[in-house]
This record gives structure tokens, sequence and C-alpha cells, in this order.
């Protein structure tokens, strides 16, 4: 026969720790992951999202064209998401009791994704696909690390990659509209 765990720390215990480590905030014993290399993860990630933020916004800006209306206003709301991520992930990384690192010296070295202006209305679509698609893979391979280490670090991420994977996919649709394949 089997010899089971018990489910949960006794309540008692939980109590005591909880008092113990009060300024630890969130981090409790259970918490299993790096927490210094999470918060410089995180702050890579918080680059890349900046990085795209910005360059949806000069998309927006310059898109130019007698089919840049829809597709300018499509860059907005990507840079409009983008900056809600960069502020999910600011928000964890306090949470880690680290400090987010919004200096605009080294962002575009400390960023996944790379600054691409592109010249023309196609090549500023394909530019932020090509960001998106490494966000996606960046941001998948976060996630594989993190494992069952840091869960929550895990959550937020998994819900800014679906974002962007809907961005990529908002991206194939304009690139085949643009090509004359739909």
């Amino acid at each position: 026969m089997a010899k089971t765990k018990p489910f949960l720390t006794d309540v008692e215990t939980l109590r005591k720790r909880a008092r113990e480590h009060m300024d630890e905030g969130p981090i409790t014993s259970a918490y299993t992951a790096d927490r210094d290399r999470v918060i410089g993860v995180l702050n890579e990630v918080l680059a890349t999202e900046l990085v795209c933020y910005l360059r949806y916004k000069r998309h927006h800006f310059t898109a130019r064209g007698i089919n840049a209306g829809p597709i300018a206003a499509e860059f907005l709301e990507h840079a409009q998401q983008e900056l809600d991520h960069a502020d999910q992930v600011a928000t964890r990384i306090t949470q880690l009791q680290g400090d987010p690192n919004f200096s605009p010296d080294g962002l575009a070295s400390r960023s996944h994704a790379e600054y691409a202006e592109g010249g023309s209305l196609l090549e500023m679509v394909r530019e932020d696909l090509i960001a998106e698609r490494v966000a996606i893979a960046s941001y998948q391979e976060i996630i594989r690390w993190l494992g069952d280490d840091d869960p929550t670090t895990a959550q937020v991420i998994r819900n800014i990659l679906a974002v962007e994977e809907e961005h990529a996919d908002d991206l194939v649709n304009i690139l085949e509209v643009m090509n004359g394949k739909r």
C-alpha cells in the first residue's frame, strides 16, 4: 500500500510561516524559481513589449497608401495591447520585489524583438509579423522554463502569448489581402 502525502500543510504551520516572512509579500516557501533570474527574464520581456509598442506606434503614424487606413488602425490596436503587456510584466516584476527596467538606455539590446521601421506598408506588416513570431517563440520558451516553479509568472506570460498569437494571425491575414490571396 502506497504511503499518501497530506494534501496541504497544516493550517497552523501555514499561518506561522506567513507571519515569519511577511516582508516577502507574495513570495512564499512554495516559490521555487530563481527569483533574480525570473526578474531578469521579465525585464527582457518588458523591453520586448516596449520595443514592439514603439514600432507599432511608428507604423501607425507612418502608414501610407490607399489601403493604409484599416492597417494603421490595426497597428494602433496592437500598440495599445503591447503597452498593456508591458504594464502587466512591470506589475509582476514588482510583485517579485524587483525593479522594472524602463530605461531607454539599452532598450533595444534587452528586447528579444528588433525595432525595424520598414519603408513601405508591406515591409511594416512583415516586420511586425517577424517580431510577433520572435515574441511567440520566446514566450513559449519562458513558459516551459518556468514550469511549475512560478505558476503566476507563467500565467502572465501565457495570457500575453495568446494575444501575441492573435497579432500574428491578424498580420498574416493582412499580408494575404495585400498579396491578393484573399
